[in-house]
């Protein structure tokens, strides 16, 4: 889940400065981000001060977890270590399943830096209610109250507000040196599941997976959803033998289907979200969700098929969206996002989002980088694109029993 948001509040339109300056925090986006890149920062240099940083900022999260379920809510505020709901999460009511789903990698390697258990704690409780809770249809809803432990809505996505739940458990598996069966067993389920119930095949040919309301499809993908071909990628090799072949297809075409929304665009960048209906395809049907961010999704899923086809066509691809950056979001001051993907005269939004730097750039260096660069046998990326180490001795660092 990479919204554009920051630390302070849901986006940056709403992270006033009377936010930031009451103490208040966003559990998530404090652990993807700056645990995360802290933690990377250590693995990468061995300085003894970024894990000190990342184990202290850790423990300020800590009080999001003081519910009656252990399910954190999403704002914690590290003056009063009080906690509460974002006030937009069913007025103020849910957690969100991309957020406290989110925490696991992180968490683990606070644990292993530390010594204190209370972080793998933390995370393992998480994994135990989503778990034993019951699930329409095996899916996995976005809302859930961290108070009664029900899902509040049946609203599933694999794009915003679902989507990096999904990429956590596989890496949680792959972090683990395969022994963290849990992960794995919960996210072959929950594939299965997106497979029966989300994923459509277009008139024209495209494979994209659809968001679904109570059994009410709409068939849209939201630019945030193309992370998943680089994540079945990812699984493919671990699938049951019969099923890796299907993966690795199933990867390949939802990947083609994200390129497509680029490719369909006048400026050849991919817009917020596109749709499938009224004989229109992979395009967005409204000005509104037109718009580029500097999003790296579809990029991740490129660098992902290269490792592991190296079809040139990924670097192909690839190569136009370096070219398209440099015709439209370049500034003098960096990189900016575009108001309308299909305007060759784009306006600008001004703004330089962080996972810019983080995320987009950092997949496109990997896809046109050998593949000894951040090896994916010796790391894994968070859902920020920091890389954590894969942890092929120390068992301190499971995440299932």
């Amino acid at each position: 889940m990479r919204w554009g948001k920051t630390s302070c509040g849901p986006s940056p339109e709403t992270a006033t400065r009377a936010t930031c300056l009451s103490g208040e925090a966003s559990l998530f986006e404090v652990n993807i981000r700056y645990i995360g890149g802290l933690l990377s920062a250590f693995y990468l240099t061995g300085e003894e001060v970024f894990r000190i940083k990342a184990i202290k900022l850790g423990e300020k999260l800590l009080p999001a977890f003081d519910t009656p379920t252990g399910i954190p809510k999403g704002v914690v505020n590290f003056k009063s270590g009080s906690n509460r709901s974002w006030g937009w999460a069913m007025a103020g009511s849910s957690s969100i399943l991309a957020e406290f789903g989110s925490l696991h990698l992180e968490f683990l390697h606070l644990t292993q830096l530390s010594g204190n258990q209370v972080f793998a704690e933390k995370v393992r409780n998480i994994r135990k209610v989503l778990r034993d809770i019951d699930k329409p249809f095996g899916l996995y809803p976005n809302f859930l109250s961290p108070v009664s432990g029900n899902w509040m809505q049946h609203h599933v996505s694999v794009g915003g507000l679902g989507d990096s739940f999904y990429e956590y458990l596989i890496k949680s598996w792959l972090m683990s040196a395969k022994t963290d069966m849990e992960a794995k067993d919960m996210y072959y389920e929950a594939l299965e599941a997106i497979e029966t119930h989300l994923l459509n095949v277009s008139p024209g040919g495209l494979t994209y997976i659809a968001e679904w309301r109570g059994g009410i499809l709409d068939h849209k993908m939201g630019h945030l959803a193309c992370f998943s071909g680089g994540m079945i990628a990812l699984g493919a090799e671990d699938a049951k033998e019969e099923k890796r072949a299907h993966y690795r297809e199933l990867a390949a075409q939802i990947t083609k289907t994200c390129h497509e929304s680029y490719a369909r665009s006048d400026t050849k960048l991919g817009p917020e979200a596109f749709w499938f209906n009224s004989g229109r395809e992979a395009v967005a049907t409204q000005t509104s969700e037109s718009y580029y961010i500097l999003r790296p999704e579809v990029v991740e899923s490129y660098m992902y098929l290269w490792r592991q086809t190296h079809d040139p066509i990924y670097r192909e691809w690839g190569w136009e969206v370096v070219t398209a950056l440099e015709k439209y979001c370049r500034t003098e001051a960096g990189f900016s996002g575009i108001q309308d993907v299909y305007s060759k005269v784009p306006n600008h939004d001004n703004k330089q989002q962080t996972f810019f730097l983080a995320e987009t750039l950092k997949y496109l260096y990997l896809l046109f980088s050998e593949d000894d660069m951040l090896s994916l046998e010796d790391w894994v990326f968070n859902t920020e694109a920091h890389p954590l180490p894969v942890n092929h001795s120390d068992s301190s660092v499971r995440g299932g029993d």
